[in-house]
């Protein structure tokens, strides 16, 4: 049998042109929902590798893996992207507990992100708890002074969505210590950002600014049950000293990658459309809602394209950004290296927000797209896509930095009443992770990528 034939009885190719996009979308959610094989991607980067903090083994271990699957997968082209990234070490097991009395009352705590560590015989000083930096500020330096600042702020509750609840307290996590450095205290615990009662402390980065080594203080989280006991201890027992003790350790920076993989446009491949995530995890779970999730969606866009005989009309490129969690480093160099070569983004699309059932998207553009993408409606709603929201600047961290003459940047949006449940936390685990909702995510991705891909941005 003639070759040629016997390539378009197995590979069946068709005009997409003469096919309605009612028919494209099936085929990209068919082929996601039985032939995806973005499950099984992340069982490797989860329970294979484990957690990818930046600089870590696990990181190095991850870029490896990620690069040889895209290369087996027969994306056009797939690279490494250089960047430099903090190196930051946990180290022991924290400990903290509370004398009252002769009891001695433990709490469990972690150290945030990049936070140094408290001396070897740890810290012993009385409490103060706020629920925000402003309250703290407004007692000055006189009483904050030689004190350990608890703040115990929640999220709050009346959020449906709950990225909003996260907003609403995080500035503690993140400024907390720096803030509270300069008063005078001499260490903060933060409550964990997370709407549910557990005892799991969620880690995340602590950010000094411009503050001098010798003048940063430790700063640790501590469990939402921990933080309501604790709270409850200190109003009994208001001159109770906390002890805590951690040993992290940053160390200088170290060299990393970003992953690129990318299948070069039949029409425009000067114009480039991405889709990504990020790479490293915190180093408590093996990060499969944040991000490994992301990840392998965004690997599985490309090879769908790839199953269904989908030709781009542009250049579709898939970014495994390193290092978003404590510091965005990836994101950042991704531009500029972007900047050197003058390419042309119209479209970025980023998973960041877990592997749970799809919803919608967030989407960051001008009045004129912002029509085009709610006239496509009608076609996700078989899906049960259901939210095409409108940002107010922000579709994602490590999509953030892009910057183009023209661009359409767009966030997926799962459903996140359970996200932060497992968010920077130790049961961040492969076994959170639902399959079928996670192949749902990489449909819906897809099938946006598509529609932009058909018709452009305006």
């Amino acid at each position: 049998m003639n070759k040629s034939v016997l390539f378009a009885l197995c590979f069946p190719l068709f005009s997409f042109s003469q096919v309605s996009d009612e028919e494209v979308l099936k085929k990209i959610y068919k082929s996601a929902l039985t032939e995806s094989q973005c499950y099984y991607w992340l069982d490797d980067l989860s329970n294979k590798i484990g957690s990818r903090l930046s600089g870590s083994a696990g990181a190095e271990k991850a870029v490896a893996y990620t690069k040889q699957k895209m290369e087996s997968l027969g994306f056009d082209k797939v690279y490494l992207q250089e960047v430099m990234v903090p190196k930051w070490v946990r180290g022991e097991q924290e400990v903290a507990y509370l004398k009252v009395g002769t009891k001695k009352i433990s709490f469990p705590i972690c150290a945030l992100g990049m936070s140094v560590a408290t001396s070897k015989s740890g810290i012993n000083a009385n409490v103060i708890e706020v629920k925000s930096i402003e309250e703290m500020q407004v007692l000055g330096a006189e009483k904050v002074r030689g004190k350990i600042i608890f703040f115990n702020r929640p999220m709050n509750p009346e959020h449906i969505e709950t990225f909003h609840a996260y907003g609403g307290c995080v500035d503690q996590r993140s400024s907390g210590a720096r803030e509270a450095g300069k008063l005078g205290a001499i260490a903060v615990i933060v409550r964990s950002m997370n709407l549910r009662l557990d005892d799991l402390p969620h880690t995340g980065s602590t950010n000094y600014g411009d503050v001098p080594n010798d003048q940063k203080i430790p700063a640790a989280a501590i469990s939402t049950n921990g933080a309501e006991q604790l709270s409850r201890l200190l109003k009994e027992n208001p001159n109770s000293k906390l002890f805590f003790k951690q040993s992290c350790t940053v160390f200088p920076d170290v060299l990393s990658y970003n992953v690129v993989g990318e299948i070069i446009g039949s029409v425009h491949p000067e114009r480039i459309m991405i889709v990504g995530g990020h790479l490293d995890s915190w180093d408590l779970g093996d990060g499969s809602q944040d991000d490994g999730a992301g990840c392998v969606q965004s690997m599985a866009v490309l090879d769908l394209f790839k199953k269904i005989n989908y030709k781009p009309k542009n250049t579709i490129r898939v970014v495994l950004f390193m290092n978003e969690e404590n510091g965005v480093r990836g994101g950042l160099q991704y531009e500029k290296e972007s900047n050197k070569r003058g390419e042309n983004h119209i479209f970025a699309l980023e998973s960041d927000a877990g592997g749970f059932t799809p919803r919608g998207f967030s989407i960051l553009c001008d009045d004129a797209n912002y029509d085009k993408v709610l006239s496509w409606r009608t076609l996700f709603e078989p899906y049960l896509i259901h939210i095409f929201r409108r940002s107010s600047g922000h579709t994602g961290v490590d999509i953030g930095p892009l910057q183009s003459a023209k661009i359409v940047k767009v966030g997926l949006q799962p459903d996140s009443q359970r996200y932060f449940d497992y968010h920077h936390a130790a049961n961040d685990t492969f076994d959170s992770v639902n399959k079928r909702e996670l192949e749902l995510g990489g449909a819906a991705m897809a099938s946006l990528i598509y529609l932009f891909d058909q018709y452009g941005i305006d």
